[in-house]
């Protein structure tokens, strides 16, 4: 469990560094953590190459540094003595790094200064990094947040040289407001929704969030909706998420599939959208098939707190979560006979899906502030 809130016995400024502010759940945990410092009385500031949730930070009381500090550039280094001038004339107390590029930047800077006066240096472990040395500066702050045991097991397996005692397990958290059970979109959203996809009118819904990448399981998805189209189920399948250009030619490898077994009415790409929450409130399955394990896996949750149930590989933080609040909706990774099947069982017969849970945002920034604080008053 998350420690209790320490109360901080005087003001702090809290530096977080991540590369960008476009999009994300690293980007939306920096927002929510600078609003909850705010609110508290104290001083947050973030430090990224910007983007457009900037507005959004300066808005609730952040302020913005604006470098780009996530290129993974030697130039990128040049930023070192420029931000440890910045964390002194700033009196900084903590500084958070949130990603690999700028925690280097970070970590030499700190590396650097008097540690009798230099902040406390925090880092966190969002994703399941490929390891290596350039990864390993996730592991070296003074404590070390893991999203999820997952992540947690990450590190103690692949860097066995970090003491326990520095790893804070804080699991991502949602608003319960925002994603209540039993939601329901506004009658103006499912009208425009309705005439955006009429093919959708009338049939249940299975839902894959996630952008086009082949981590995320849309061949899968692909071939589930095939079976299920042999059955005589009437569904629609949606794939929410948008595709670099990068993964342009992967895109099409899919829509050639989908063509192959004669699927082009059957599935929908929707691209990317800012309205998933509505989507998934209409949806019948939500789906997580990604074929690696996820450090966390938020739209699980979202999904599940809003009474929608998930189907999902068990695996990683979508396996934590399932584990807790739907264990029926587990399944090896690649047992595509138990997928067909229970999705066709759960289209029939939906789960009960429990309206409480503990993966609240409360839960997350008031773990977080207590790490912060402790720190601060631990020197």
């Amino acid at each position: 469990m998350p420690e209790q809130p320490k109360i901080a016995s005087r003001k702090l400024t809290v530096v977080q560094v991540l590369p960008a502010l476009q999009s994300g759940g690293v980007e939306r945990g920096t927002l929510e953590v600078g609003k909850h410092l705010i609110e508290h009385g104290h001083r947050s500031i973030v430090i990224s190459a910007g983007g457009r949730m900037v507005e959004q930070l300066v808005r609730e009381g952040s302020e913005h540094v604006t470098w780009d500090i996530g290129r993974k550039s030697l130039w990128t280094l040049r930023l070192i003595p420029r931000l440890r001038k910045f964390l002194i004339e700033n009196k900084v107390d903590i500084l958070h790094a949130r990603s690999r590029m700028p925690a280097w930047v970070c970590y030499l800077a700190w590396k650097g200064m008097d540690p009798n006066t230099r902040p406390r240096f925090v880092t966190t472990v969002h994703g399941l990094y490929s390891v290596n040395a350039y990864s390993a500066v996730m592991t070296k702050g003074e404590r070390v947040i893991a999203v999820s045991e997952t992540a947690r097991d990450y590190i103690l397996n692949n860097y066995p040289w970090v003491s326990p005692e520095r790893i804070i397990v804080i699991p991502r958290g949602i608003d319960p407001a925002e994603y209540p059970h039993a939601y329901r979109p506004s009658h103006e959203w499912l009208s425009a929704w309705q005439a955006q996809y009429p093919q959708l009118v009338g049939k249940k819904v299975l839902t894959l969030p996630g952008r086009i990448t082949r981590l995320k399981g849309h061949d899968d998805f692909i071939s589930l909706i095939a079976h299920l189209k042999e059955s005589g189920v009437q569904m629609h399948g949606l794939i929410v998420g948008g595709a670099s250009a990068k993964k342009e030619r992967y895109l099409n490898e899919l829509q050639e599939k989908m063509k192959a077994l004669g699927l082009e009415a059957d599935i929908t790409f929707t691209g990317q959208r800012s309205d998933l929450r509505e989507i998934m409130a209409v949806s019948d399955i939500v789906l997580s098939l990604s074929t690696q394990p996820e450090s966390f896996g938020r739209t699980t949750l979202e999904a599940l707190s809003m009474g929608i149930p998930v189907i999902g590989y068990d695996h990683g933080g979508v396996g934590e979560q399932l584990k807790t609040l739907l264990p029926e909706g587990r399944i090896e990774l690649g047992d595509h006979d138990r997928l067909v099947a229970l999705a066709e069982k759960w289209l029939c017969a939906p789960p009960m899906t429990p309206k409480d849970h503990g993966f609240s945002l409360q839960n997350m920034l008031d773990a977080t502030l207590s790490i912060y604080s402790g720190l601060s008053t631990s020197r």
